[in-house]
């Protein structure tokens, strides 16, 4: 990053808190810089940014009319101008972040399918570097977006660091398990904080209760289950070490992977139909145990489950270590949360 801007993306529906948090962060000691900050806006919240404040914190604020103000050329022009040192984006919920961050519902992925010229492209200046993207959350709204704007909000948690979901006073326990669960299922790396006006709510307050039993010699994982010990394991692996488990799955060799690995898991629709992912962990075995095994193939495995530091979890995560497989019959219903 030393020849980098560093972006960061702080993103959120209309009046999810995004102005409230960007404001506390920049007061915070950690995040003092001697530079000049360029603060991107695209939305007109309640709350503003007072000029002694923006002074205070030598910060330039810019309002970005529209989602195509998002390009190399109009971005350097602001880079040569302001010499920030660093830039933050306070992103409007509504504008597809697809088209700037890449994914699988951007305009230009969309326009390739249609078979038509893509109506725009964002692009940013090749010394910025998204450093950092920031998903606010209303939890006294959550369930209303989920239902009519479940994509958007795909969108947003896709490539997020973290979560914040504030503002959760009056809502059950049972409610907030489930919102942590479609929350994950849409930002599997996003750390999740959730807050009400006493402020976090501890993750010990919220145990979701399993549809299997965690001190079974051998935990058999049903398909309608899949889901559910996915997201589990990965916000939780140490309740795992050492467990035997056995479930199907579909294989994926990636390209370049170690002949002693592969992917065993399951498409799940996260946020809509046209945005599918795979979720799967790592598993190692004897070659040519898996070498009869190629990408799309399904098999019903049991494995042991070890915590390794891997470059795919930027850090510790689960690593499942093959003692049986076999052949089976697949799965069409994926994975729905």
């Amino acid at each position: 990053m030393a020849d980098k801007i560093p972006v960061f993306l702080i993103n959120g529906f209309l009046e999810a808190g995004k102005t409230e948090f960007i404001k506390f962060t920049m007061e915070q000691e950690y995040f003092q810089t001697e530079g000049r900050t360029l603060l991107l806006l695209c939305e007109e919240g309640e709350s503003e940014y007072e000029p002694a404040f923006l002074e205070q914190y030598r910060t330039t604020a810019l309002r970005m009319e529209e989602i195509r103000d998002f390009n190399r050329e109009y971005l350097s022009a602001l880079t040569e101008k302001y010499r920030p040192e660093r830039v933050i984006i306070e992103w409007n919920g509504i504008w597809n972040q697809d088209d700037l961050c890449g994914g699988p519902m951007s305009e230009r992925v969309l326009s390739e399918k249609q078979g038509r010229a893509p109506d725009y492209e964002l692009s940013l200046p090749e010394n910025w570097e998204i450093y950092q993207i920031i998903t606010i959350i209303d939890g006294s709204t959550l369930e209303l977006y989920l239902g009519n704007m479940k994509s958007y909000l795909g969108q947003m948690l896709r490539n997020a660091e973290l979560a914040v979901v504030n503002r959760c006073d009056n809502i059950s326990n049972e409610k907030l398990v489930d919102y942590r669960r479609k929350i994950r299922a849409m930002g599997q790396n996003a750390m999740i904080v959730m807050e009400d006006k006493e402020g976090e709510i501890p993750q010990s307050a919220l145990p979701e209760e399993l549809p299997y039993d965690l001190n079974a010699e051998r935990i058999d994982i049903k398909a309608e289950d899949y889901g559910t010990w996915f997201l589990d394991c990965m916000d939780n692996p140490e309740r795992y070490l050492n467990k035997k488990l056995s479930f199907a799955a579909m294989v994926l060799k990636r390209r370049g992977m170690p002949e002693n690995e592969f992917i065993p898991g399951r498409m799940a629709m996260t946020c809509c139909a046209a945005d599918m992912s795979f979720l799967g962990f790592v598993c190692k075995g004897d070659p040519k145990e898996l070498a009869p095994f190629h990408t799309r193939d399904w098999v019903k495995l049991s494995a042991r489950v070890k915590l390794e530091e891997r470059e795919e979890y930027r850090g510790i995560g689960p690593v499942l270590y093959l003692e049986g497989i076999a052949r089976t019959g697949e799965i069409k219903e994926p994975v729905s949360f």
